[in-house]
Order: structure tokens, then C-alpha cells, then sequence
């Protein structure tokens, strides 16, 4: 019985949780039908589909999309190159200072984000490097790089380097050995790494704060109406397209990473 009641608390302290972090997310999506445009009444005087319509006809809201896209794209693309290589190296070999450089790699995604975005604004101003596009690409690796290494460290530590002895001792040369033994076996974890790594980017304001210049992407397109709204519900709408865009490459990436607890010739 004291059992059956400890359980019974354990759920409601568990949905009690789940709530208070998804309700917020609930008000979103039903503003972003509400026909009053200028306040946040509740509840809603009425609902409507014309936002979306009007979403989708504002300009500014697909260069900002757009921007968004390219930079979290590009910035994956760099944190799969860079966080693969890294965790080959710090799993695969010794040498000395090893757990400092992971320690190093996996540093710019503990501090805060203003600390980042200020050491990275600091060194493109002492670099005479203009605002660019190609800043937010950079100032995004910075941490997507964190997502992939973990990702591919904690795969390369579960896969037996047996394999690649076998494979190298059979003939295969480096190159061969990594397309058809390690790839393999890594290959849902750097799906996985890069899928968190483009919902993070997708949705980064601070770093991009210091990083854009006058560009804009969605993020902080969403936060300057905030500040200064024109049609309030277009922003709900645009909300719920950054929380779809970034829940779903989270959902992918856990069962992607699901049951991979064990890897070809682990233990051996």
C-alpha cells in the first residue's frame, strides 16, 4: 500500500513537471489562432486560420527562415567535420593533455551564452572581421561542435578497436577501414549529434545576438517584434513553426540513439 501510494506521487510530481514546462508551449499555439491582433486576451475572443495566410505572405519572415536554415545547415555541417574528428582522437589514441582538450572541446557549451557571444564579438572586432553571415556560421559551430563530440566520443568508446585491426590486418588501407567499419558503427550517432545540432542552432538568440550584425534570423526576428509588435499573432504562428522545426530533429535523433547501447564487437 505505502507503495502503491509513493507511485501515485512520483506520477503526479511527473505530469505536475510536464506541465509546467509544456503549457506555455500549449498558449502559443492557441494564440496563434486568436482573432484579436493588438493583446493577449484569454480567453481567446475567437479563433481564425487567416494568420497563417498573412505568415505566409510577409517577406520578412522567410528571410529570416531562410537565414536560419543556412546558418544551422552550414553550421552542422562544421560541427559533424570538426566533433567527428575530435572524438576519434580523444577516443582512439593517448597522449598527453587528452582529457584537457575534451575538457576544452566540450567547455563552450557549459558556459553562458552571453560569455561566448562577447569572447566571439571581441575577436572578430580585434580581427577586423566585418558581421557577416559567415560570424553567425562560427559563432554556431562553436557549440554544435559540443553536440557532435559527445555523440561520437560516447560511440567511439563502445566500439571495439578489434574491428579496425581486423580490417587493417585483412588489407584494408585507413580510408577503407573507416568507410566500412567505423562509419558503420558511428553513423546513427553523428545523425543523431547533427540533428541536435541543427534544432540548437535553429533556435540560438544570445551567441547570434553578438555574432549577426544587422541580419536577422527567425530567433531574433521573433524577439524584435516582441519588442516592437506589429501583428502579435504572426508571431505565435512563427513560434510554433521553431518549435516543430526544432522538436522534430530531437525526436528523430532519441530514436535514432535508442537501443544502441550495444555496437558491432563490443566487449571483444
Amino acid at each position: 500500500m505505502h507503495s502503491d501510494r509513493a507511485s501515485l506521487g512520483l506520477k503526479i510530481a511527473a505530469g505536475a513537471g510536464l506541465a509546467f514546462m509544456h503549457l506555455p508551449l500549449l498558449l502559443i499555439f492557441i494564440y496563434a489562432f486568436t482573432t484579436e491582433d493588438k493583446s493577449y486576451q484569454w480567453p481567446p475572443p475567437g479563433l481564425t486560420l487567416k494568420w497563417f495566410s498573412v505568415t505566409w505572405s510577409r517577406p520578412d519572415v522567410w528571410e529570416a527562415l531562410s537565414l536560419s536554415v543556412r546558418v544551422a545547415a552550414i553550421s552542422t555541417a562544421i560541427a559533424l567535420v570538426l566533433g567527428t574528428l575530435c572524438a576519434a582522437a580523444v577516443s582512439r589514441t593517448k597522449f598527453f593533455g587528452r582529457e584537457a582538450v575534451s575538457l576544452m572541446v566540450i567547455l563552450p557549451i557549459a558556459l553562458p551564452g552571453i560569455i561566448t557571444g562577447i569572447s566571439l564579438r571581441s575577436a572578430f572586432n580585434l580581427a577586423d572581421i566585418p558581421f557577416s553571415f559567415w560570424t553567425i556560421v562560427l559563432g554556431h559551430a562553436t557549440f554544435c561542435v559540443v553536440v557532435v563530440y559527445n555523440n561520437a566520443v560516447a560511440r567511439f568508446r563502445r566500439t571495439s578497436g578489434s574491428l579496425i585491426e581486423a580490417s587493417m590486418d585483412l588489407g584494408a588501407d585507413s580510408f577503407q577501414t573507416f568507410r566500412h567499419v567505423i562509419l558503420p558503427n558511428i553513423a546513427t550517432a553523428l545523425l543523431a549529434g547533427g540533428m541536435l545540432a541543427f534544432a540548437l542552432s535553429f533556435d540560438e538568440v544570445i551567441v547570434t545576438t553578438f555574432t549577426a550584425g544587422q541580419q536577422q534570423t527567425l530567433p531574433i526576428w521573433m524577439l524584435e517584434e516582441l519588442v516592437r509588435p506589429r501583428q502579435r499573432p504572426v508571431t505565435n504562428v512563427v513560434a510554433m513553426v521553431v518549435v516543430l522545426v526544432t522538436f522534430l530533429p530531437i525526436l528523430g535523433a532519441y530514436y535514432l540513439t535508442r537501443g544502441t547501447d550495444t555496437v558491432a564487437g563490443q566487449g571483444k
